[in-house]
């Protein structure tokens, strides 16, 4: 009955993500260029200087229309020079003031590029791992606006190179595609109900202020669904979008990288430790447990196995990822998960980001 029970309860999951590959946003296929004054591209850097030229790159087949402004905060190896040499004065570049107490660096940079900012109407947020087609931000801002939410989130199409970056990364966007109603959480005024990529954001500057901009948010590890959540409880709509078409991004190039990357913040996910034991519990039960009772006999275990392998390879082809044979490693994914939880409370009072904190007490 409990196997019988996990099936339906894979199926109806199953079901979920493909009503939400559906109906997930999707950018125009062309857009007008933006205007003068329209549109500013806010792109913080710290010791990015290994791996910012693709990016600056890609801001500079933009239209010409759209203000770049890149704020160096604090970097010591280089970043501000590869900024200077690649975007020359195609791009504003600022240097970061000093981290105030209270403030974690990223939001903190983020602050000092919106208030750097000027009138434009739409303001949007960039990682140094990003590259941009050079149609992006005019059919982001044209889907912002015809969605008429006030913060858009376009996930870019994420690459993996590593064995681990191949097993971890695709879980981001599995995740809300299969747990997260899409077309609620853009009707509801609840904050809780919101996701967000701060790798590319879009927002109108109004809604921005409106919310108290990143500075509602100054001491969040995930300033990204922090930012989302402060929009709502402001009035204005968030929603997400695929991104796969107007941008790509590797977050790590390394598993060293990505499990630090992990450990930094995914304890902030899921607001106590309470949370993420019932959510891994959940999780492993459905994708790893039910699975494994193939080895005993359980033919639902394969039913239980097939039905997480399809909801991965249904995120993967909504979102631009690569569906094989990645997704039949589906219940190790979810295995590895949990252990970077459980690794990300286990560090969280002393893990630091680029020689910063990244957990305020």
């Amino acid at each position: 009955m409990a196997l019988l029970i996990g099936c339906a309860a894979l199926a109806a999951l199953l079901v979920h993500t493909l009503v939400n590959a559906r109906l997930l946003r999707r950018p125009p296929a062309a857009a007008p260029a933006p205007g003068p004054g329209e549109v500013a591209v806010l792109l913080p850097l710290r010791d990015e200087a290994g791996r910012i030229e693709p990016c600056l790159r890609a801001l500079l087949a933009l239209p010409p229309a759209v203000r770049l402004l890149v704020l160096d905060d604090g970097s010591t190896d280089g970043t501000a020079d590869v900024v200077r040499r690649v975007a020359g004065g195609r791009a504003t570049l600022l240097s970061g003031r000093a981290l105030p107490q209270g403030w974690l660096g990223k939001p903190h940079a983020c602050q000092q590029l919106a208030d750097a900012a000027g009138d434009a109407e739409v303001l949007v947020f960039l990682d140094a791992d990003v590259v941009l087609a050079p149609d992006a931000v005019a059919r982001a801002v044209a889907l912002l606006r015809t969605t008429g939410v006030d913060l858009l989130s376009p996930y870019p199409r994420i690459e993996a190179g590593s064995p681990g970056e191949r097993l971890v990364q695709p879980l981001l966007q599995w995740s809300w595609l299969t747990f997260l109603p899409l077309r609620a959480m853009e009707r509801s005024p609840r904050p809780s109900l919101a996701a967000a990529g701060g790798q590319f954001l879009v927002v109108r500057r109004e809604a921005y202020e409106r919310a108290g901009g990143h500075a509602a948010v100054r001491d969040k590890v995930l300033e990204d669904i922090e930012l989302a959540r402060a929009v709502k409880r402001a009035g204005g709509r968030i929603a997400l979008a695929d991104g796969a078409a107007l941008a790509r991004c590797r977050m790590y190039t390394s598993w060293r990288e990505l499990a630090d990357g992990y450990s930094k913040s995914l304890w902030a996910s899921f607001g106590s430790p309470a949370g993420a034991v019932a959510v891994l519990a959940l999780l492993l039960a459905l994708y790893v447990v039910l699975p494994a009772t193939i080895l005993f006999g359980q033919w639902a275990g394969l039913a239980a196995y097939a039905l997480g392998v399809a909801g991965r390879l249904v995120s993967a082809r909504a979102s631009g990822g690569r569906a094989f044979p990645d997704a039949l490693a589906h219940p190790a994914s979810v295995l590895l998960f949990a252990w970077l939880v459980a690794r990300s409370y286990r560090r969280r009072a002393g893990t630091t980001w680029k020689g910063r904190p990244t957990w305020l007490r």
